[in-house]
Parts: C-alpha cells; sequence; structure tokens
C-alpha cells in the first residue's frame, strides 16, 4: 500500500509522530539541455541575461523551492531545513550545439521524515527559473532527467547505482 493512502484509498499525510528523529540528506538533480542560441551564451559556468546572471537567479530560486516545498506538495510535512545548496555546472557543447547543465539540489535537516522532496523540489525550481530566464532566446530548451541521487537517514539509505 501507498504510504499516502488510507484503508479507504483515501490521500492523508504520514504519521511521523511515533519516528525517532535522525540527520537525514538528500541530494536531487536536474538536467536543462540548451540550445545553441543559449549555449553559445555560457562563459565561466554562467550567462549574463538581460533579467540577470542566469545560473545565480535559478540558483536563488531552487533554495526558495525548496523551502516551501510543504506548501506546493500536497501531504508533504514542513521541515526545518538545515542547509539547502543548489549548484549549476555547464558541461560542454556536444557537436549539436547543445550545451547540458547539471543542476544539483542537496538539502539537509533533523527530523522524522525525509528531505527527499525538498531537494527534488529544489532543483526543479531553479530548471523552471533557467527556462523562464532563458526563454526569450529559445523556447527550446528541455527540462529533464530529474531525480533522486541519494538520501540518507530514516529507515535506509540510497543512492543511485547501489
Amino acid at each position: 500500500m501507498l504510504s499516502h493512502l488510507n484503508e479507504q484509498n483515501q490521500p492523508q499525510m504520514v504519521d511521523v509522530g511515533d519516528k525517532a528523529p535522525t540527520a537525514r540528506r538528500a541530494v536531487a538533480l536536474a538536467e536543462v539541455r540548451l540550445p545553441p542560441p543559449l549555449a553559445a551564451l555560457v562563459s565561466g559556468n554562467e550567462i549574463q541575461g538581460k533579467k540577470g546572471p542566469l545560473f545565480q537567479t535559478a540558483s536563488l530560486a531552487g533554495v526558495m523551492g525548496a523551502k516551501r516545498t510543504s506548501e506546493l506538495i500536497p501531504l508533504c510535512h514542513p521541515l526545518p531545513l538545515e542547509d539547502v545548496k543548489v549548484e549549476l555546472v555547464a558541461l560542454p557543447r556536444g557537436p549539436d550545439g547543445w550545451a547540458t547543465v547539471e543542476i544539483r539540489c542537496s538539502t539537509r535537516t533533523f527530523g522524522k521524515t525525509g528531505v527527499e522532496m525538498e531537494a527534488l523540489t529544489g532543483a526543479s525550481v531553479a530548471a523552471l527559473t533557467l527556462y523562464d530566464m532563458g526563454k526569450a532566446l529559445s523556447p527550446e530548451i528541455l527540462i529533464q532527467g530529474i531525480r533522486l541521487l541519494e538520501k540518507t537517514g530514516g529507515k535506509a539509505d540510497y543512492k543511485v547505482g547501489t
């Protein structure tokens, strides 16, 4: 049975009242593919646009998104985040002229429930911000590969490939 459904198949918030608090951490990744007009503007791991520095703005938006996860995702517990880091790294352009930007969001707390959704939300909001700021040059920007890379704390740890 899914944890967010009760016996009558109705949505419910998971009861974490009896769980012991533990140190919890999660890392999520989103990939943004930049078409040639935008990829050509990447310099020194940043893009300067009319709206300002795209990567810095996307990073701040990702932190803000992670902090507001419980307001955006139904049934998520509000968490006291101890740390949120959002890093954007532009990979070299491919032969097709496109570039990939990897967005990693890491989150940390000490609590009764995990921070996976906060990491995933942070990476997603950063990717959406990059799209918003770059769409004037090309609406062909692709957001893909949003996924959890690792989590620690709680019942079991998880790491991609293990």
